[in-house]
């Protein structure tokens, strides 16, 4: 069973869905559950409120859903966000970066382009205390909360049963910019020869000479799929992070123009197999 906040995004994703299918407008929605105006739905369809089974069924009735297709969206509905989630040594997850943790532990498909420092999905321990112990940020977590809380990640890149699809874009900075000591750099790039030669990982890196100019590499972002039922397509998102923020973009012309970015940044970067050639080369000098 999927997050509780991707069956929240899941189940708005499939309501409006089903109200446009049935061509009702959010107002009209709104007065079948009798409310006085169309916030209860918009919040709905954006995943950002709960509702009853009864107020459910209500809709899914005006919108003329299959009954056969209702029992999924009423188990969507029963999502309770866990009690402790956020607990612990999870914790040390900002709130604006808890929705992240969830899409990335329910995506299907994950694109990631970096442009400093290597993703923290692809991090060793030691990297992550040497950034840890950089004194950037000040928020009070022990470095031990923050390898596990990272470590726990993770897990989605190897797990055995349907892993994501992994594609990476990183800037041969993320190679050269040391964090930590000369061993550290070394066991991190070879973590990333061990990582890129699984079957669901392709990851490329943009050399500083690339034959083909792209700008956009100064932009770190990820675009995430998360599959959905067979109702309605899948959640699509791009996520982009800041200092001491982060953007959710899901609108369809913003997904589709860093679509087309990534798609530029992957023909310009170097093939799978080179990327691995330099990845060996640079970590040859740390050694």
């Amino acid at each position: 069973m999927a997050t509780p906040t991707v069956r929240r995004l899941q189940l708005g994703n499939e309501l409006r869905h089903a109200r446009q299918k049935a061509g009702f407008e959010q107002h009209e929605a709104a007065k079948e559950l009798d409310c006085v105006s169309s916030s209860k739905i918009s919040r709905l369809e954006l995943g950002q409120g709960g509702i009853t089974k009864g107020d459910l069924k209500l809709l899914l009735e005006f919108y003329g859903v299959d009954p056969a297709d209702m029992q999924w969206m009423f188990e969507l509905a029963r999502t309770r966000s866990t009690r402790g989630r956020w607990t612990g040594y999870r914790a040390v997850f900002p709130e604006w970066f808890r929705m992240y943790v969830d899409l990335e532990t329910d995506a299907e498909s994950i694109r990631h382009a970096q442009t400093e420092i290597i993703p923290g999905i692809l991090q060793t321990e030691g990297y992550i205390r040497a950034l840890h112990d950089a004194p950037v940020r000040t928020d009070g977590e022990s470095s031990d909360e923050s390898v596990l809380a990272r470590q726990e990640r993770q897990k989605s890149v190897s797990r055995e049963a349907n892993p994501p699809t992994l594609a990476f874009v990183l800037s041969e900075s993320c190679l050269r910019r040391q964090v930590g000591t000369n061993a550290v750099m070394h066991d991190q790039l070879r973590y990333l020869e061990e990582i890129a030669s699984r079957p669901n990982v392709d990851l490329q890196v943009m050399p500083f000479q690339a034959a083909t100019p792209v700008g956009g590499i100064s932009y770190d972002f990820t675009l995430l799929q998360i599959p959905s039922s067979d109702i309605s397509s899948a959640l699509e998102f791009v996520y982009v992070e800041s200092f001491d923020d982060a953007r959710y973009l899901d609108d369809k012309d913003a997904v589709a123009a860093y679509t087309r970015q990534w798609n530029r940044l992957s023909a310009a970067a170097l093939g799978p197999s080179e990327s691995l050639e330099l990845i060996r080369s640079v970590g040859k000098q740390y050694s």
